[in-house]
């Protein structure tokens, strides 16, 4: 039987393919013009986008396993692989950051002894460059994710977005620094450093939050609540749980019918109930409907 996430996966490998390829040649394009030109922020930049070759290694080894279908010793599935591969990306760029802060402030120290150069042109054309091109990246990656509804491949397009965001920080740095504030650089490299530390926080905390089976957003909960309520034969919701299983959801739910039905009529509310919430949200990977009389 041929695996329902085939496509999905398929898709989201090929995204990541090609975001490799472009993400390994811009770093070392950022990484030639930085030593070149003598940009801390440049040679900063180009690390950050080299961790992002690693990290999409890591999406890739995570959307490859959760895609893999229930099995005997995994009968829920796999899908908090993702989890698992957000939150090694977490780490991975916490490590990245805290490497370009220690840089930043070496330079800082360093700057106290001795003056520091002007960056050159070419850093400059190389942080223009390189906004462009991960702007580009983010739309191309985030489009495939909102395909697929692919937590991970979302996460990774957030990444590149993250990367042009420090290239503008770059820019910053090196066009003050060849205004006359040469510390404006380094000082450019602490940023970078906290913005890295900020996004790797929020990557790993929704990881950890798919992982402890924390509950949906209210603007998921909201329309499952009112579309039940809509289903004929419901009186009402006596209880209703929802819980993040990696980037699907499962949903537990107790409605209320008239207890004058029978036992096959109550199970065919229960069943359309059930039906109706997996057709109309496809990131429900189950439901499970219990079914209370009503009472006068």
């Amino acid at each position: 039987m041929r695996n329902k996430n085939s496509e999905p996966k398929a898709i989201a490998m090929r995204v990541s393919i090609n975001t490799i390829i472009v993400n390994a040649v811009l770093s070392g394009f950022k990484l030639l013009a930085g030593i070149i030109s003598g940009s801390a922020a440049m040679i900063s930049d180009a690390v950050h986008s080299a961790s992002d070759v690693f990290s999409t290694i890591i999406v890739m080894v995570g959307v490859h396993i959760s895609a893999k279908d229930a099995d005997t010793e995994h009968p829920y599935g796999h899908e908090r692989m993702e989890c698992v591969a957000a939150i090694l990306l977490a780490c991975v760029l916490a490590l990245t950051g805290l490497v370009i802060g220690y840089s930043g402030i070496q330079s800082l120290i360093s700057s106290t002894q001795s003056p520091l150069a002007a960056p050159g042109l070419l850093a400059l054309i190389a942080a223009i460059i390189s906004i462009a091109v991960k702007e580009g990246m983010y739309w191309y990656t985030r489009n495939a994710a909102k395909k697929i509804n692919s937590g991970a491949l979302m996460a990774d397009a957030w990444h590149h977005r993250s990367d042009a965001f420090s290239s503008v920080g770059s820019l910053i740095g090196i066009a003050g620094a060849r205004l006359g504030l040469p510390i404006l650089d380094p000082i450019a490299a602490i940023a970078i450093c906290i913005f890295i530390l900020k996004a790797s926080y929020d990557i790993f905390k929704d990881g950890i939050d798919k992982m402890v089976d924390k509950a949906c957003p209210e603007e998921v909960v909201a329309p499952i609540r009112e579309l039940v309520l809509q289903v004929d034969g419901v009186v009402d919701i006596d209880l209703m749980k929802t819980r993040m299983f990696g980037a699907r959801y499962y949903v537990d739910i107790e409605i209320t019918a008239d207890g004058s039905l029978t036992l096959s009529e109550a199970h065919h509310i229960a069943e359309t109930v059930h039906a109706e919430i997996e057709h109309h949200f496809p990131d429900v990977k189950h439901c499970m409907v219990h079914v209370n009389p009503a009472h006068d």
